[in-house]
């Protein structure tokens, strides 16, 4: 009998879909479906025209569906348009920032800091907690890290965890604040998307596991300094500082290497 088997392009839309369903049943976290399919839609929409147009071709949908799913999970607004325009800017940013034929910023994290800097008088991100509900914290995290693990990320998603708890008792000694109030957004599901889907992202990560593992760290590292400074959205900044810059220097080592064989 063949093993029941999981497309790996079929994974993260599958886990992006079930914290969808999990937060929302247990918390009613979107404020209308309207807002969530205009971000899908918008999502999809400039991936299938900025593809089409840049390569002639047809794309898999499935980074676009993660974007929108993830714009409509995180944007709070009480207009449809920041929804769909964030969306939108998640995916044109593959095709217009790029480095030796890639995309640089992992799509979502670009569109949600882009839109904080252009529209914050009209969004805002989502932030809530889990509240006393641990249950479908805790699922959700299992079945998110066994995924990842799966698909060989896990190690990601153990550090940036790892060096996050760390910094948060740094912070909680620093400032004089209770431990367990630092560690406290870690249960929200703003976190559960960017770690399991944002500082994961294969088309935006280094190429070795101890550069993943260091790039981790460093968003860790730099979100702490952004915390510090009273920083709501302190995990995007500092994925929108740290990985573009890991990744074009990851880039040019490869590259470099790849000449020094080349020339032996």
């Amino acid at each position: 009998m063949n093993e029941f088997h999981i497309p790996k392009s079929y994974v993260a839309p599958l886990l992006i879909t079930g914290i969808l369903l999990a937060a929302h049943i247990s918390f009613g976290i979107l404020d209308t479906y309207t807002k969530l399919v205009s971000a899908i839609t918008a999502a999809i929409t400039t991936e299938l025209l900025l593809h089409r147009f840049v390569t002639g071709k047809w794309r898999n949908l499935s980074s676009a569906y993660i974007s929108g799913i993830s714009a409509g999970i995180l944007v709070r607004s009480p207009m449809i348009w920041p929804f769909a325009l964030c969306a939108a800017i998640s995916i044109a940013s593959k095709y217009v920032f790029r480095f030796r034929d890639s995309h640089i910023w992992n799509p979502t994290n670009f569109g949600i800091v882009v839109m904080l800097i252009i529209a914050s008088d009209s969004m805002a991100v989502l932030s809530i907690q889990w509240g006393n509900n641990m249950w479908a914290m805790l699922v959700i995290w299992l079945v998110g890290l066994f995924t990842i693990w799966r698909v060989k990320k896990f190690h990601i998603c153990a550090t940036y965890v790892t060096f996050f708890l760390l910094f948060a008792w740094v912070r909680s000694v620093y400032t004089g604040q209770l431990f367990l109030s630092e560690v406290a957004p870690l249960t929200g599901p703003m976190y559960q998307l960017f770690v399991l889907f944002m500082i994961t992202d294969p088309k935006t990560t280094v190429s070795t596991n101890k550069g993943q593992m260091l790039v981790a760290f460093l968003i860790a590292f730099v979100e702490m300094f952004f915390r510090l400074g009273e920083a709501v959205y302190a995990p995007f900044y500092a994925l929108f500082i740290v990985g573009p810059i890991a990744f074009i220097i990851d880039k040019l080592i490869r590259e470099k290497k790849e000449r020094q064989i080349s020339e032996k």
